[in-house]
C-alpha cells in the first residue's frame, strides 16, 4: 500500500473532554453501580478521527470548536501532540463538549454527551475544498455538515450518532459509514457507496446495494471498543484519498479499528500506518 504521508483529510467534527469510569457490567435502568476510579482523556467522533488519521501519516486538520476554557486548551494541546493541525479549531464562549462515558469488563459502552461548544461550529473562512478528503459526523450543527459537503472536492460522512439527514446530505456524500443500527435510519436507496461496520464481524461495501467487497478484522484482546469505529472510519478516508479500491480501503479499515480496541479511551490506542500494515493479510 501507498505511503500514507501523500493524503491531506479534513476532519470536521466534535471533540470533547471524555470523562470515562470503568465498571464490571453496565447499570441498568434505575440501577447504581460501582465503578473504578474515574479518567479524563480526550475524544469527540470528530477530535478521534483526526488523532487516527495523523497517527496513520495522512497530512490531518481538525475543523471544531471547542471552549475559551482549560479544557479547550487541554483538548487542543492534546490534538497537536498527535500531529493533527489545530489551525482551525475555533473557540468559543460555550464550555467545551463533555462526554460521560461507561466501559464494562467486556469493552462495551455507554455514553452521554453534552455538546457545548461543538453546537457553535461553522465553516466560516476555512477552505474546505483544499483536502483530498473531507469526512465529517453528526455531533455538530447539520448545516454545518451540509455546507461541508456542498464545498468539499470528496466528501464522507460517517452518519453517527442516528438523526433524520437531508437527502441533500446523503447524495453529495462520496461515501456513507454507518454502523448497523444506524444504517436503519437513513435511505439507503439514495447512497451510492455505502459501508456498513458489523462490529466484530467486520464491514461491507455496497455500491447502489450490492455488495462488492467484505473484510474480516484480525482477532484481538479487546480492551475497549470506545473509539474503534472513529479509527476505522478515519483509515478508510486515508485509504480514499490515496486513491485504494475498495477491498484495500475496507480491508485496512477494519484491521485499525481492531487494533484501536488494545487500550482504554478513544485516542488511547491509535495504530500507526506501519503497525496496520503487519496484520494486514498477505495479499494486501
Amino acid at each position: 500500500m501507498r505511503d500514507t504521508t501523500s493524503a491531506s483529510v479534513g476532519v470536521v467534527g466534535s471533540a470533547n473532554v471524555d470523562l470515562v469510569v470503568r465498571v464490571r457490567s453496565l447499570p441498568l435502568a434505575g440501577e447504581t453501580v460501582l465503578g473504578d476510579d474515574l479518567r479524563q482523556l480526550s475524544g469527540g467522533k470528530g477530535a478521534n478521527q483526526a488523532a487516527a488519521s495523523a497517527v496513520l501519516g495522512a497530512a490531518t486538520t481538525f475543523i471544531g470548536a471547542v471552549g475559551s476554557d482549560a479544557n479547550g486548551t487541554w483538548l487542543i494541546d492534546q490534538l497537536a501532540q498527535r500531529g493533527v493541525r489545530t489551525e482551525e479549531v475555533r473557540r468559543s464562549s460555550q464550555p467545551t463538549g463533555t462526554a460521560l462515558i461507561v466501559v464494562d469488563d467486556a469493552g462495551e459502552n455507554t455514553i452521554v454527551v453534552a455538546p457545548g461548544a461543538n453546537a457553535t461550529l461553522s465553516l466560516d473562512g476555512t477552505d474546505v475544498a483544499a483536502f483530498d478528503v473531507v469526512l465529517a459526523q453528526l455531533e455538530i450543527p447539520l448545516d454545518t455538515v451540509v455546507d461541508a459537503a456542498r464545498r468539499a472536492k470528496r466528501f464522507v460522512l460517517n452518519a453517527a450518532p442516528a438523526r433524520d439527514i437531508p437527502d441533500e446530505l446523503l447524495e453529495r456524500s462520496a461515501v456513507v459509514i454507518v454502523n448497523e443500527t444506524e444504517a436503519a435510519h437513513i435511505d439507503v436507496s439514495r447512497v451510492s457507496h455505502l459501508v456498513v461496520t458489523l462490529g466484530a464481524r467486520g464491514a461491507q461495501y455496497l455500491i447502489d446495494g450490492v455488495v462488492v467487497a467484505t473484510a474480516q478484522p484480525p482477532a484481538v484482546d479487546v480492551v475497549d471498543t470506545v473509539g474503534a469505529g472513529d479509527t476505522f472510519c478515519a483509515a478508510f478516508c486515508v485509504q480514499l484519498a490515496l486513491g485504494a479500491s475498495p477491498q484495500e480501503a475496507l480491508s485496512y479499515a477494519v484491521t485499525a479499528g481492531a487494533l484501536a480496541t488494545l487500550n482504554v479511551g478513544a485516542q488511547g490506542s491509535l495504530p500507526t500506518h506501519e503497525e496496520v500494515l503487519a496484520w494486514l493479510p498477505p495479499e494486501l
